[in-house]
């Protein structure tokens, strides 16, 4: 089929249509024209999976990625960023049934503090777009910067004098399987973390990335592929430093942390901006980035995480801050009181919040609540919920991944007199 690109879904993809039928396309822009050769469902969708673009549109740009179109990781660089910002925000109008402006990232390029490069026999890069076996072969990652091309020198000049074996994604065999890289922004900071299955890693492994400023040797014992797992050894420093605005946060290799940290400054100055009162709970705290920032400031802060390491990397930046903020292991709906803090602040992963949380919200009537949330769709979800007692008083969206359909958005609730 032939057709002319209408418009973006909520996932970034140029929607064809053939009388009724919509076929999803990625990498088009409105006004391309395509030729669809083959498609697949994914549920109720169509999506192409051979397809060319006949006569480009005069909206498209040209991407800076020479990767560009294969690997899964970028899925909008054709788009002028001006453009992506609009889609997000049409996005966020169709889902939230609310007008509300995105805040551009300052930096497009160069901008994700971490990259989970994997390593195997089809390749030492990102996963192949539409595909979990295939690898594409990179040289470098634009949107992490520079130094990812010297790390991937580095790694391959250790595989060439080592020969180590490579990881074989079909059979799950194999000795390295992931490279991840961290670098804080404002630091400078670079960190190194090879994970692979069980077995001996040459002595000589971090002689090769002598410029970093930690490296890690990570075991994944288990046949999840997974870029992660249980720490065997580490040289030259346990920590890196990223700092947003006088805050400084310790980086782990098995911590999480805002990804963009040109916008985690936009996030947390903006949170900063919505809280009311001077209690604050900070549900979900990971490692504090809300939490420690806030205390910071004057306010005081209790934290519950259900993951006892990001708990202990909370408490290690709260004391490394010079803060009082007070750090707990606990599961999100079995806080005691909601009623006796100010504000709470709610950043949960994309399954939205949990459903006794949200009886618990409604029941305890806390005065204000700031919503952070990286899932629109269970974000609107939650809110019609919480509509019965609450009321929404403002939303941002922050583009926290550039070049990506995904959007950060922070909502403040306040309670209805």
């Amino acid at each position: 089929m032939r057709g002319v690109v209408e418009r973006l879904d909520l996932e970034g993809l140029g929607v064809v249509r053939d009388g009724r039928r919509e076929v999803h396309v990625p990498f088009t822009a409105p006004g391309d024209v395509v030729e669809v050769k083959k498609w697949r469902r994914k549920k109720r969708t169509l999506i192409a999976t051979d397809f060319e673009v006949v006569e480009p549109s005069p909206e498209r740009t040209e991407p800076v990625c020479p990767y560009f179109g294969v690997c899964g990781g970028c899925l909008l660089q054709h788009i002028p960023y001006e453009r992506q910002v609009e889609f997000k925000e049409e996005k966020l109008s169709t889902l939230l049934g609310m007008d509300i402006k995105v805040i551009p990232s300052p930096v497009i390029y160069g901008h994700r503090n971490r990259i989970d490069v994997v390593i195997s026999t089809r390749g030492i890069g990102f996963r192949r777009r539409g595909t979990w076996w295939d690898a594409v072969d990179i040289e470098h990652c634009p949107v992490f910067g520079e130094v990812s091309g010297r790390i991937l020198r580095s790694l391959r000049e250790f595989i060439e004098d080592s020969k180590p074996s490579l990881y074989e994604i079909r059979r799950n065999e194999g000795f390295l399987r992931y490279i991840v890289i961290r670098e804080g922004k404002f630091t400078g900071e670079l960190m190194v973390n090879l994970v692979t299955s069980e077995g001996s890693l040459p002595e000589r492994f971090p002689e090769y990335f002598d410029y970093a400023d930690s490296i890690y040797w990570s075991v994944n014992r288990t046949q999840s592929d997974v870029s992660y797992g249980e720490i065997e050894r580490f040289w030259k420093a346990e920590f890196i430093r990223e700092r947003l605005d006088d805050v400084t946060y310790l980086i782990h290799p098995n911590s999480f942390f805002q990804t963009n940290s040109y916008q985690a400054v936009t996030l947390v100055r903006k949170v900063a901006e919505l809280v009311d009162g001077d209690s604050v709970l900070d549900l979900y705290s990971g490692v504090g980035t809300f939490g420690v920032y806030l205390a910071k400031r004057g306010f005081k802060v209790e934290g519950i995480e259900v993951n006892p390491f990001a708990v202990e990397m909370a408490n290690k930046n709260a004391e490394l801050n010079g803060v009082e903020a007070s750090f707990m292991v606990g599961e999100d709906r079995d806080v005691e009181s909601l009623a006796r803090y100010d504000t709470v602040i709610v950043d949960p992963p994309r399954a939205g919040l949990h459903p006794k949380l949200i009886r618990k919200i409604l029941k305890d009537k806390p005065p204000s609540i700031v919503y952070v949330s990286c899932n629109p769709g269970t974000l609107a979800q939650n809110l019609e919920v919480l509509g019965e007692k609450y009321a929404v008083e403002s939303a941002i969206g922050i583009d926290m991944f550039p070049h990506t359909p995904h959007v950060e958005t922070v909502v403040k609730l306040k309670l209805k007199v």
